[in-house]
Order: C-alpha cells, then structure tokens, then sequence
C-alpha cells in the first residue's frame, strides 16, 4: 500500500474514533477509544509497525500505564 494512502486511512480511522468518543460519551468507551488511537499513531504516523520492538513496546505500553494510573488514583 502507498504510503500516502496509509497515512489518509491512518487520519480517516483517527477522525472516526474521535467522533465516536464525542458520540459515546460513556468514561470506558472514552478510554477504550483513545487506547485504540494511540495504537494507531504508534503503527500509523509514526511509522514503528517496522521499527525497532523495544520502541514500539514502549510506546504501546506508555498507554497501559497512563490507564492504570487513572485506574490506580479513580480506585
């Protein structure tokens, strides 16, 4: 796929699901939603799909533990 193409489907998937959590409004959907959008500017924009795995562990994982941090102080 040209990468040009990529990065419009990567900004179409991104608007998506900023309407729907404007949409839903529910705090999991909310949260949910926006792990699902970082998981597609690490893949997408910033392009570590191929890159090295220990970069792209740790930008996957800062999500889950920015999560369980508003999980930890929520509780």
């Amino acid at each position: 796929m040209n990468s040009s193409v990529r990065l419009w489907l990567c900004w179409a998937s991104l608007m998506v699901l900023s309407l729907g959590t404007v949409w839903s409004g529910a705090a999991g959907v909310v949260v949910l939603l926006a792990m699902v959008k970082g998981w597609v500017i690490v893949d997408g924009f910033m392009e570590l799909r191929h890159g090295p795995w220990k970069w792209r562990v740790a930008m996957l994982g800062w999500g889950l533990v920015v999560l369980a941090g508003i999980v930890g102080l929520s509780a």
